[in-house]
């Protein structure tokens, strides 16, 4: 019944705001790109009083030499980003804020793309979607509503390739260190009768990784068909990715970095990670004047697929006596899912008011089993690819949302967002702890946003804006006891300067939780981060991102992060008794962030840029405990990019270079830190003993790569 009555509540403040401005004038000058539409629901526009980033096409392609889309974004303000395999491609990961990829909600043209039970991006799905993206947006903090999983940091929506007036081909050809290769294909026919366009792109991307062995096999695709006329703009599209990846989750000791910082512990031939994703989207944007604009978006994504381990001398019971006590066994443990997805959202605007409602509802079906699939000694009635797990998940996933933009003044306007949410997650059968694992879940949300932008001039802004979110515990959360939601509130207070030379957007936060799920630092039996309930626990953080143009030919682009992350009054074991060690640093969460980028324009169509990021010190547990800490670092790269337009043949040719670390900096950006209680070593007393475990980075490596464009 909560849900019926917030439909109605949204859609009678709809009403109510399009009455009380109908007869204001209209502008027909604001006209909107179609393409741009797709994405309304979730973005926020340039003034709104919502911290956030912007980042098009165009500075992607710079660095699109294969790496991950994290990787490439780590220039960003607050972006600390990871790779298992240590070169940036494969299993990358992205932290905003200090808050893990769980917290970082992101949608495709609108559609959720996280994981619905894990609520993870897996962006090794992504194999060169960069490729294939128009534009982008970081909103940091709670940000506006969205779709899927709450955004709890962060929000980033992509935006896939806009409608092409002329026909184009494209050929891109990466090599770098670590036998690294990406192989690019675009193809599109422009506009034919003014009206439809077919475009694609396949791509193949292979590295060996800079640890041993870690190596990356992605092969992509993207499909569209556009119909489009003055006020109708509907994309059917497709794209999808199968990777092959060989597994590195689970780091290096500091011993092991001693010995040999790309070592792989792993020895099995085929411990590796295979996973087949493809999806399929249809959205229908209809604008009936310049007041009136509709969106439709129907998605369904499949994901099937299994990683492979070998384990040595194991017990019968952990594989449901399908083999006999310390043998050596193979399995394999699959997840077969369907992700159904519909948007549907209704756009008013004017001079004075620009009004969002809509909706979105998605179902999701996973199943979770293991197959045997080799052992040295089976049991006597067991068969090669029994099960010994088998269990299931529902996850139905309802929101509704209205969203105003309105002018209080000339130089005031306001912002409001409310936004319902509920959420059903069932899970039944065995899990791979061999537990029943039966969850009957159900959360209501109601998460509010509003703000104020005041313009002081031509050249300065300023804004405030309140937040409040609510996140479901995901999978693993649950399999560990751990049923309660979180809250989260959101202070964003920022000044935006922009004049010819000088751009600079600063802004503090203050983010207080209830119920936060913060990493332990430990790592489950598939890599995957542990979580735990903190109680109450802030960010709070200063952050300026500004762009100084020196010359026609020379600027710098800067962005510092500095915060202060803290669990409150946080309780912990420690040699078997339970202390209240007071306030303590939030995990994975530094207090210093800096990013910086010198560019130089020599010539016409030559770019030379250096990039550098330095990331304070972490603990990568809540206990503060120095054995926990990660240090600090601080990278280079160099980038290069020139244009030759010849007369003939090609439109132009295009030739990129990439040199990471160039000063050779051993260092590690992510990694595990666990604890467990010894009482054997001396009998009546308890211990706590520590280990970490860490990922090393890769040394000074490169990239280069041509693009002809037809």
């Amino acid at each position: 019944m909560k849900k019926y009555l917030f439909v109605f509540l949204v859609l009678l403040i709809t009403i109510i705001s399009v009455e009380a401005q109908e007869e204001k004038p209209q502008d027909s000058t604001k006209v909107e790109k179609l393409d741009e539409v797709l994405v309304k629901a979730v973005r926020v526009s340039s003034d709104a009083p919502i911290t956030h980033s912007n980042v098009k096409k165009e500075e992607l392609k710079k660095r699109n030499l294969g790496q991950d889309i994290p990787i490439l974004l780590n220039y960003l303000p607050s972006v600390v980003t990871t790779s298992d395999a240590g070169a940036g491609i494969g299993y990358t990961g992205i932290r905003v804020r200090g808050t893990d990829a769980t917290r970082v909600n992101v949608t495709i043209n609108g559609i959720p793309y996280n994981d619905p039970e894990s609520q993870g991006t897996f962006w090794v799905n992504l194999g060169d979607f960069a490729s294939s993206t128009e534009s982008l947006q970081l909103q940091r903090g709670v940000g506006t509503s969205t779709n899927g999983s709450g955004a709890f940091g962060a929000s980033l929506n992509l935006l896939t390739d806009a409608v092409s007036e002329n026909a184009y081909a494209e050929i891109s050809n990466s090599f770098g260190s670590y036998n690294t290769r990406k192989h690019t294909i675009k193809l599109g026919t422009g506009l034919i009768n003014d009206h439809f366009e077919v475009s694609g792109r396949f791509s193949k991307i292979d590295s060996d990784g800079y640890v041993d062995r870690a190596f990356t096999d992605l092969k992509s695709y993207f499909l569209q068909g556009v119909y489009k006329d003055d006020n109708t703009l509907i994309k059917a599209l497709t794209f999808g990715n199968k990777e092959y990846t060989y597994q590195s989750w689970f780091g290096l000791t500091a011993e092991q970095l001693v010995e040999d910082r790309r070592q792989n512990p792993y020895t099995y031939d085929n411990e590796t990670d295979n996973y087949w994703q493809d999806h399929y989207q249809l959205h229908w944007n209809e604008r009936f004047n310049n007041n009136w604009s509709t969106n439709i978006g129907l998605n369904y994504t499949k994901g099937k697929g299994y990683f492979e381990q070998y384990k040595k001398e194991e017990s019968a019971e952990d594989f449901a006596n399908l083999i006999q006590d310390d043998s050596d066994v193979i399995v394999r443990r699959w997840l077969d899912n369907n992700f159904y997805v519909i948007n549907a959202n209704a756009t008013y605007k004017n001079d004075a008011l620009e009004i969002s409602s809509g909706l979105s509802y998605s179902i999701y079906t996973g199943d979770h089993f293991g197959e045997v699939i080799w052992g040295s000694a089976l049991a006597t009635d067991a068969n090669i690819r029994d099960r010994y797990y088998d269990g299931d998940a529902t996850k139905n996933d309802f929101s509704v949302f209205s969203k105003a933009s309105f002018k209080v003044s000339n130089k005031l306007t306001g912002f409001v967002d409310l936004q319902g949410r509920f959420v059903s997650y069932k899970t039944n059968g065995i899990n791979s702890d061999l537990d029943l694992f039966v969850t009957d879940a159900n959360f209501s949300f109601f998460n509010p946003k509003l703000g104020l932008t005041y313009k002081a001039s031509d050249k300065n802004s300023f804004y405030a804006s309140y937040a409040r979110a609510n996140r479901e515990p995901n999978r693993d959360d649950f399999k560990a006891g751990l049923t309660e939601s979180e809250t989260l509130n959101d202070i964003e207070i920022g000044w935006r300067h922009q004049s010819d030379k000088f751009v600079v957007n600063t802004n503090f936060y203050y983010m207080f939780y209830q119920n936060q799920l913060v990493l332990t630092g430990e790592l489950d039996d598939v890599g995957s981060p542990i979580r735990a309930t903190s109680g109450e626990s802030y960010r709070l953080g200063l952050e300026l991102d500004a762009l100084i143009k020196f010359s026609d030919v020379f600027n710098t682009s800067t962005n510092v992060a500095i915060s202060s992350n803290k669990n409150k009054n946080f309780n912990a074991s420690i040699d078997g008794v339970l202390e209240d060690l007071g306030d303590t640093n939030i995990s994975f969460s530094p207090n210093l962030v800096i990013g910086n980028a010198i560019n130089f324009y020599p010539l016409k169509n030559l770019q030379m840029s250096l990039l550098s990021k330095f990331v304070g010190e972490q603990y990568m547990g809540n206990v503060d405990s120095e054995f926990s800490k990660l240090d600090s670092y601080f990278v280079n790269d160099f980038n290069i990019n020139y244009e030759i337009k010849p007369n003939k043949l090609f439109k132009s040719i295009v030739l990129s270079g990439l040199v990471n670390n160039i000063f050779n900096k051993e260092y590690e950006s992510n990694g595990y830190y666990y604890t467990y209680d010894d009482t054997w070593s001396n009998p009546g007393a308890t211990t706590t003993i520590e280990g970490a475990g860490y990922y090393p980075q890769a040394t000074t490596n490169f990239l280069l790569g041509v693009t002809l464009k037809f």
